[in-house]
């Protein structure tokens, strides 16, 4: 055997193996930062002693290596094929493979033939993402593994891709969660992305070989996958050779199909094909020459607030604190609204900390000249930083953004403001804000998306933002996610495109985003003729210029544009006129120590998982609730609360007793919820005893992922497979969850039909999950039509006879008229309720939220306690199926042919009606048909004068962006209220 070189180019490293007579004598792992070729030449030549001047043979893997394979003419063999090689040589008994690399994960199947299952443009759930959740946390990968060895508990965290998963982590962070605790929850992220994204419903068992550098390197990974796989010590196999199994697959490749060279061969190949042409669509330069910049500069330089200086200042003065999703910032007011200080870093996941730092600076600069008298927060970490620091008040942070907008220009009818992971929009009308716009959980085009490409690329943010200034051929990189965009750059590199031309593209991007993502326009007039933008991504021109030229307007970016938040708070501070503040004076300051512990609340149902910080004195802050009960606050069950009162009937009907045709199961998920009434009601008649799947938990979800072949489907789906399991372990042999294409018709729609998702998933459960195919299980899912009325006996009769031959058709034609009956009655009872909790709102003087979704948005599952976080704010809060009624049914721009959405739009037309009601739509991630529905909602609710709120929910259970909805829906009514009260 002579020698043999394989090469794995990855998404983010390289990796060389040299092989002589079948033992490896040389090895190198390194990071390319996006110069593939250079750093594959690079450690060619870092071997050129130990190749020597021997022939060998070679040949190339990875996901960045064919195209330098193509242009050296070298060999090149796929990466599951590489890895098989080595699997075949080093581990035969292998059953399964999970390999994780930069920005690539795969699951390869062995037993049973081959089969191998990647991901695709996205990178959520490798080292890639990782490496993200470490730079957010402010630490380095090394230091993350070593945090979450030490965690207590792990949080639900997305890992679909890093901007997701940072909408879920900023929160914690702001409340207080432990560092190690996060860390681990970012791990078991990865794990369940692999489960649920990659396995897709195919079980992994057997002897698991764990390959690639993440897996390598990062022990608390491991421990992870080993811990949601329940595997033993012997099954999981975690290789020393785990970083360089597709190098050396290649290199056993190279050895029966390579052909020989030598090393200068090699070295001249690869260095002759570091140059080739781009081909990638190219923009228009955003400035022509400097002079054209120049003149850019000096008209946005008129949008500026005075400064004072605070050492020679003497007076009052007004603080105002925005802690932000990744920064904070600080300002600190003249009487006269002039700026005396002001600060805007990173919070480095550690927000108190950094203010603890800037009021240590501030406060004695202060002493005996300036007098705060007031004091103000906003942004996510407001309530912590509030009651940390003893701040006067609190803001929501869309009311901040506006009152600065408005010092700004007094005519602003657009406020756009793109933060860190937020972007939030206001048309603004008669002095009020008329409806708000913002991003969804996914911050893609927000500052966190380029400084994600910015580190990636080895530059910091200011210095990567300037590169793009005179880029000369912009990359049209169009408007996608951040992890799908990685795609994109990296097929503009391997082009040729350079640093700049990505930058100026990547800016480009951010505002096609904004544009067309968030405030989804059709043209610039749509936005108003006073533009104001703001938050610190405006900071960098090159984001500015693209604006301004995808609109083909001026808008006004003030100088401050990234202080925003913290000088609205600051004027906010100035408006409520106290003679004294309470702010945490310097003597006390000394004192501060801020500690956290997390905890769970067994207070009610939905277990939260609490962050309690202590401050030292006594003084705390509980964060992580969704109801005001371990505040010691008034009990928002006091309130009416049609979803709980909806989710209290559906646990009465789960007590059941012995009965002579013996246990039927039913799965509470998806339409059963509505459908429940009239299924146990045919059931119990019939003589059976009807048992119900508990209701859902995260637990749930977590027994029936092995099973679910889409990450893509909605999580209201995904928990069905949960149920399943459920009802099996509970001894229950006879399932019965039937396929509904058709739902009741109500005659508000075109047509009544049940989503696709809702109407045939009984069909994928028996395709899907193992268990029901075992020969003592029945699982009976017929077509039906429920819409039938008495007319669906005989069919039913007909599949059920099969199963159960002691049926008549007789009993089963009372129990369908019994089943509609007491359907009947349950849906007049939930209208009736909704007639009580509105009566109710009347009389107490409460404002009214119409939570309007699916009937499964009860599941506390799914909807996280969102009704109890409204009813907190000491809102009665109702339902859309109790108000549909009392309009006439509305005609929308589409075909309306689905019962529940039908119920929406006339529930959003009933809204427009009633001057003290607001209605708020719940959508579930993965929900297609809701990317009309929104549209709807939302142009019955603008036409009537009323705004628009709309909750996108899936699994994760931080609630920190939904209150800033709520609190920003509450405060654009009050400040319309007061609006029309002064004119």
């Amino acid at each position: 055997m002579g020698m043999t070189i394989g090469i794995d180019i990855g998404s983010t490293t390289v990796k060389i193996v040299v092989i002589k007579s079948g033992d490896v004598v040389y090895e190198q792992y390194e990071r390319h930062l996006s110069q593939v070729r250079p750093k594959t030449l690079e450690l060619i030549r870092m071997a050129k002693d130990v190749i020597g001047d021997r022939e060998f043979t070679i040949a190339l893997s990875g996901s960045a290596g064919l195209g330098l394979a193509k242009a050296a003419n070298l060999p090149f063999i796929q990466e599951v094929f590489a890895t098989g090689e080595v699997v075949k040589t080093m581990a035969p008994d292998t059953d399964t493979v999970i390999e994780l690399g930069g920005e690539d994960a795969k699951i390869i199947f062995f037993t049973g033939g081959l089969e191998e299952r990647m991901n695709g443009s996205c990178a959520g759930g490798t080292g890639a993402f990782i490496d993200q959740m470490a730079t957010l946390l402010d630490v380095t990968p090394e230091q993350l593994d070593t945090l979450a060895l030490g965690s207590e508990k792990v949080y639900t965290i997305a890992s679909r891709c890093g901007v997701f998963a940072k909408s879920d982590i900023q929160p914690l962070l702001n409340q207080g969660a432990r560092h190690e605790d996060i860390a681990a929850s970012i791990f078991r992220a990865v794990v369940d992305q692999t489960i649920t994204g990659l396995a897709q419903g195919r079980r992994i068992e057997g002897k698991v070989l764990f390959l690639g550098g993440p897996l390598y390197f990062f022990k608390a990974l491991q421990r992870e996958f080993v811990r949601a796989l329940g595997l033993s010590s012997e099954d999981a196999v975690f290789p020393d050779m785990g970083r360089y199994a597709v190098a050396m697959g290649s290199a056993l490749y190279a050895e029966k199909a390579g052909k020989l060279l030598t090393y200068e061969e090699l070295a001249s190949r690869i260095e002759d094909s570091t140059d080739s042409a781009p081909t990638s669509r190219r923009l228009e330069p955003l400035f022509e020459n400097a002079d054209d910049y120049a003149a850019f500069c000096n008209r946005h330089a008129r949008a500026s607030v005075d400064q004072a200086s605070l050492d020679s200042y003497a007076g009052d003065a007004y603080l105002g604190i925005d802690c932000g999703s990744t920064t904070t910032k600080l300002v600190l007011m003249s009487a006269d609204d002039q700026i005396l200080y002001e600060y805007y870093a990173p919070n480095k996941g550690n927000p108190v900390q950094v203010i603890k730092e800037q009021l240590s600076q501030l406060l004695p600069r202060c002493a005996g000249r300036v007098t705060i008298r007031g004091s103000a927060a906003t942004g996510y970490g407001e309530d912590l930083i509030k009651h940390a620091f003893s701040v006067d008040a609190g803001l929501v942070e869309t009311m901040a953004h506006f009152k600065a907008a408005r010092h700004f220009n007094p005519q602003v009818d657009f406020i756009l403001d793109i933060g860190g992971q937020d972007i939030k929009c206001f048309k603004v009308r008669n002095n009020s804000i008329d409806s708000i716009m913002l991003n969804e959980a996914c911050s893609s085009g927000c500052g966190s998306f380029i400084s994600t490409f910015a580190q990636s690329m080895g530059y910091n943010v200011a210095e990567f933002a300037k590169l793009g200034l005179f880029a000369k051929y912009p990359v049209d990189l169009g408007s996608r996610c951040t992890v799908f965009m990685n795609s994109s750059v990296k097929q503009a590199q391997k082009e040729g495109a350079v640093v700049e031309d990505i930058s100026a593209g990547i800016s480009m991007s951010v505002v096609k985003n904004a544009i067309y993502k968030v405030i989804r326009a059709a043209s610039a007039k749509e936005l108003g003729e006073h533009i104001v933008v703001q938050g610190g991504t405006f900071l960098n021109d090159a984001v500015l210029r693209s604006f301004e030229v995808e609109l083909g307007r001026k808008v006004i970016r003030p100088q401050i544009a990234g202080l925003m938040g913290a000088y609205g708070a600051a004027l906010y501070a100035k408006e409520l006129g106290l003679e004294k503040s309470g702010l945490i004076q310097l003597e006390e300051l000394g004192q501060f120590v801020h500690t956290s512990k997390s905890t769970v609340c067994g207070l009610c149902g939905n277990h939260c998982n609490l962050t309690v910080n202590s401050f030292g004195r006594g003084k705390k802050f509980i964060s992580g609730n969704r109801c005001e009960r371990p505040l010691g606050n008034r009990d928002p069950e006091q309130i009416p609360d049609l979803y709980k009162y909806k989710l209290d009937k559906v646990r009465a009907l789960m007590k059941s007793g012995s009965a002579k045709r013996g246990k039927i199961g039913l799965p509470l998920g998806l339409n059963m919820f509505e459908n429940l009434p009239f299924w146990h009601a045919f059931f119990t008649h019939l003589g059976f005893e009807v048992v119900l799947s508990d209701l859902s938990t995260r637990n749930t979800y977590i027994k029936g992922q092995f099973s679910i072949p889409s990450d893509t489907v909605c999580y209201p789906a995904k928990l069905v497979h949960g149920h399943i399991a459920n009802l099996l372990e509970k001894g229950v042999t006879d399932i019965f969850y039937p396929c509904l294409t058709y739902n009741f018709d109500e005659h508000k729609g075109d047509n009544h039909f049940n989503c696709p998702v809702v109407a045939y998933y009984p069909e994928l459960l028996r395709a899907n999950v193992a268990e029901l195919s075992d020969e003592r299980v029945r699982f009976i899912y017929p077509h039906v039509g429920i819409h039938l009325g008495k007319k669906m006996a005989p069919r039913l009769y007909s599949e059920l006879w099969n199963y159960y031959p002691s049926l008549r058709l007789r009993e089963v034609r009372e129990a369908v008229k019994e089943a509609n009956l007491a359907y009947a009655r349950w849906m007049q009872e939930i209208r009736d309720e909704g007639r009580r909790a509105i009566e109710y709102a009347r009389k107490n003087g409460r404002r009214i939220v119409v939570l309007s979704g699916r009937p499964y948005h009860i599941d506390p599952e799914i909807n996280h306690g969102i009704d109890r976080l409204i009813s907190s704010f000491g809102i009665v809060v109702v339902s859309e199926d109790c108000v549909c009624d009392l309009v006439e049914p509305v005609r929308v721009n589409v075909l309306n042919q689905w019962t529940y959405h039908a119920r929406l739009y006339n529930a959003a037309k009933y809204v427009t009606t009633q001057p003290d009601m607001e209605l708020v739509q719940l959508v579930s991630f993965g929900c297609g048909i809701d990317a009309i529905t929104t549209d709807e909602v939302r142009e019955i609710l603008e036409e009537g004068g009323k705004l628009y709120t709309q909750l996108k929910i899936d699994e994760i259970t931080n609630l920190g962006a939904v209150k800033i909805r709520i609190r920003s829906l509450l405060e654009a009514v009050e400040e319309r209220r007061r609006s029309y009260a002064a004119e």
